[in-house]
């Protein structure tokens, strides 16, 4: 009983975590196996953000259950934010689960599992499920593994802090993740070295507000936050080529962090903004502390800094109390930023924020409306956007084969990923493409013989 299936839902948070779980059972001599048809052990790393996440977790619980009354061995386990959302109620209706264990625990799932297997193959019958979903100092530092798997590793990414202290009114980030939490420097900075050092070249930082990182735990040196030290510290680091991080909150875009990506020429060439909403008072209802206006001021600043600058952006529709006025401030908002992708969520009522007891509740067939037009609208504009870059040619940092496994498959500084032809030795490397086709969000090119040239297009400023 030693085969273990991970399926994760949800952020680039949640797939980090279940690396580091499958990297900490297999060095305890755990197998991770690709498809959960082959698996002992179900592990299902939830998601709470939405309804509809946690929704589709416990439906494939569910599934999983009936395996388990055929197969009693069988070992069921819920990790993450919907096990610390609902904790032991989950089981009222997944009696049948033998693991809850919440965010601040994932370094403690192979003790559990271990204890699990132990008593079974001592024929002891377990009486009742393992429920852990308390605090524990420190567990932010626990997110260190990382899974080696086939083939050469290009990117990886690295959790730097945990939890969110921001209380947006529509979130259940706070209760999920606890509050806010950084990891020491000096051990972050160990990792990306030792990344690089098995090949990676490029690192995605991450943590729920991760421009917040290090505020409480280190000083502000010539101007610069916490966070923008540790960005030079990684770009320091030989073997590193690119530098990307998420998710981070607007307000942590001063000045000294703006001007980094002029000067630090590993930060790619794309900031992932989220926005919620172009209405102030949408924002103001959300607890979210920018205007509009300030948004578009960060927009101008990190262009002046970067004119090849590319953004993507989180929004929600039908907030309560969001009127066709507020909407239609948000969609203009979208066409001034000319954004080159975005992730447009209809609002869903999350029990337990303050958002969900709001006056003014959006029906449903009017966030559908608002969500389809939306889309519509940043569909169109990234299509542009990307066509606009026909006939370009773009340095780009080979991943391996693309899904098909008969072309190669990378990413250019601005996040767009690109498909060519070419020989698997390029994995990676960085390589200038001639980009020769364009969808809304995969560029089509061909690769540029060595000693070219690269002549990179930025695309059209729009602030």
């Amino acid at each position: 009983m030693n085969r273990v299936h991970i399926k994760t839902y949800g952020c680039q948070m949640n797939e980090r975590d279940s690396e580091a779980v499958a990297a900490m059972l297999r060095a305890r001599g755990y197998r991770i196996v690709p498809s959960e048809d082959d698996c002992d052990i179900l592990l299902l790393n939830t998601c709470s953000v939405r309804d509809a996440a946690e929704q589709k977790a416990i439906g494939k619980a569910g599934y999983a259950a009936a395996r388990k009354r055929r197969e009693p061995d069988f070992v069921l386990g819920i990790l993450g934010c919907m096990a610390q959302n609902r904790g032991a109620d989950l089981l009222e209706r997944l009696p049948d689960v033998d693991l809850i264990v919440g965010t601040q625990k994932f370094h403690r799932v192979p003790d559990y599992l271990d204890n699990l297997r132990a008593a079974r193959e001592a024929g002891i019958p377990i009486a009742e499920a393992i429920v852990e979903t308390g605090s524990e100092e420190g567990s932010q530092n626990t997110i260190r593994d990382h899974m080696e798997g086939p083939g050469r590793r290009v990117c990886a990414f690295v959790s730097i802090q945990q939890g969110c202290d921001m209380n947006c009114t529509f979130c259940i980030v706070p209760r999920t993740r606890g509050d806010e939490r950084s990891r020491p420097m000096e051990d972050i900075v160990r990792e990306c070295e030792e990344l690089a050092g098995r090949g990676v070249r490029e690192v995605t930082l991450l943590g729920q507000i991760v421009t917040s990182y290090g505020r409480r735990d280190h000083p502000r040196e010539a101007g610069a936050s916490p966070f923008v030290q540790l960005l030079e510290r990684v770009h320091e680091i030989p073997g590193i080529e690119r530098i990307r991080f998420t998710s981070p909150h607007p307000r942590g875009f001063r000045r000294d962090l703006t001007e980094a990506f002029s000067r630090l020429p590993k930060l790619g060439e794309h900031v992932h903004l989220p926005v919620q909403s172009g209405s102030d008072s949408i924002l103001r209802a959300m607890n979210r502390p920018y205007s509009r206006e300030r948004y578009l001021e960060i927009v101008r600043m990190l262009k002046a800094a970067q004119p090849a600058m590319a953004f993507s952006t989180d929004i929600i529709v039908g907030f309560p109390g969001e009127t066709d006025e507020d909407f239609e401030r948000t969609r203009t908002l979208c066409e001034e930023v000319d954004y080159d992708m975005a992730y447009v969520f209809k609002y869903s009522v999350r029990t337990g924020t303050p958002a969900a007891t709001m006056p003014g509740q959006v029906p449903e067939a009017v966030r559908e409306r608002r969500n389809q037009a939306l889309l519509e609208v940043l569909r169109a504009g990234s299509l542009r956007r990307s066509t606009s870059l026909v006939g370009a040619v773009q340095e780009v940092l080979v991943e391996g084969p693309d899904k098909t496994g008969m072309r190669l498959s990378g990413r250019t500084r601005a996040n767009r990923a690109v498909v060519f032809e070419g020989p698997g030795r390029l994995a990676g490397s960085l390589a200038a493409v001639a980009i020769t086709d364009a969808s809304v969000s995969t560029l089509y090119g061909s690769l540029v013989p060595a000693g070219a040239g690269l002549q990179s297009a930025a695309c059209p400023a729009s602030l």
